[in-house]
């Protein structure tokens, strides 16, 4: 997705960069506060990186994974990145799940991507069912988590979305003004808007120039996701996959969906839903009528279809 200016605002300040393999993007309206909303963004993808890598060997994930099987006390950051995980895992009834990392690390992605895309493709190791969230344990008492023998988890875009909202929030605290924010295309968005509210771009690349984008919304609370199967990809073997996995199968998801682009209340609810919907496949219109979330979804074969309230597409 792409931000552009709101109608009638001057000009928007936005300051990008690489990192957590995405570009990290915010936008303000005082070109002198852009560069101290850049320094708030970084640290708060630092930290999230830091406590929710499965990719770093200093991350806490990975003192989790070191230690499965036996209960271990975490961070205030790790333990609401995994508390945010399992509510959506519950809210979506299992189809966003926690539980996948060994299911996509089997599928190759068991790397940083730029990694994983620039060796020889080895094939797809076993898949099969994943655990399930259920049986990751958390203990609110003493912040401590659980994870059975073998378990391995991916926060994925759960924590990436978290990310977001918590830049967005701090950085209007402490500019005291709105902000905009966007980690690959999950935008989260905080304090006063433009007016018009801030206009998103709606396309498969977040970093598609405006002018080519499919369609422009404007938000001017909570966050808005999109979610594709044809970004972060790469090869198994003789197959090209992707990173949406569905639990029941340990496999990539098969692009009934191509793209699906949600609202909600905060980037992590708009994410659950557009992440649920591309594993729901066929039966996504129908469940997302229970949601609320207003979403606009494109099929395999490029037909456009939008649901609760998405803004009908000018006709081009």
């Amino acid at each position: 997705m792409t931000c552009t200016a709101g109608t009638g605002e001057r000009t928007l300040i936005s300051r990008s960069f690489r990192a957590i393999g995405t570009t990290a993007t915010v936008v303000v309206r005082d070109v002198a506060v852009a560069d101290l909303a850049e320094r708030t963004l970084a640290g708060e993808v630092e930290a999230i990186d830091l406590a929710c890598s499965r990719f770093r060997a200093d991350s806490e994930l990975q003192v989790v994974h070191d230690h499965a099987g036996r209960t271990v006390k975490v961070g205030a950051l790790l333990f609401e990145a995994l508390d945010v995980a399992l509510r959506v895992a519950e809210h979506t009834g299992g189809a966003v799940d926690p539980t996948i990392g060994n299911a996509i690390a089997a599928l190759g992605y068991d790397a940083d991507l730029g990694t994983v895309t620039s060796r020889p493709a080895p094939p797809a190791r076993a898949l099969g069912t994943v655990a399930g969230y259920a049986h990751v344990q958390l203990n609110h008492r003493d912040r401590s988590v659980r994870i059975p023998h073998g378990v391995r988890l991916d926060l994925g875009s759960t924590a990436k979305a978290l990310a977001a909202d918590r830049a967005a929030a701090r950085i209007a605290e402490t500019i005291r003004d709105g902000a905009l924010v966007s980690l690959g295309g999950d935008v989260a968005v905080a304090g006063p808007a433009p007016a018009g509210g801030w206009a998103i771009g709606i396309a498969c690349e977040s970093s598609t120039p405006a002018a080519h984008v499919d369609q422009v919304v404007a938000i001017t609370h909570g966050g808005l996701a999109s979610s594709a199967t044809s970004v972060r990809t790469w090869s198994a073997g003789d197959r090209h996959v992707h990173h949406i996995v569905d639990p029941r199968t340990g496999d990539c998801v098969e692009p009934y969906w191509v793209m699906v682009s949600a609202t909600g209340s905060s980037c992590v609810e708009a994410n659950a839903v557009s992440t649920a919907a591309i594993v729901w496949g066929e039966q996504a219109l129908q469940k997302l009528c229970g949601f609320g979330q207003s979403a606009r979804l494109v099929r395999f074969d490029g037909e456009v279809l939008s649901v609760n309230g998405w803004p009908q597409e000018e006709v081009r």
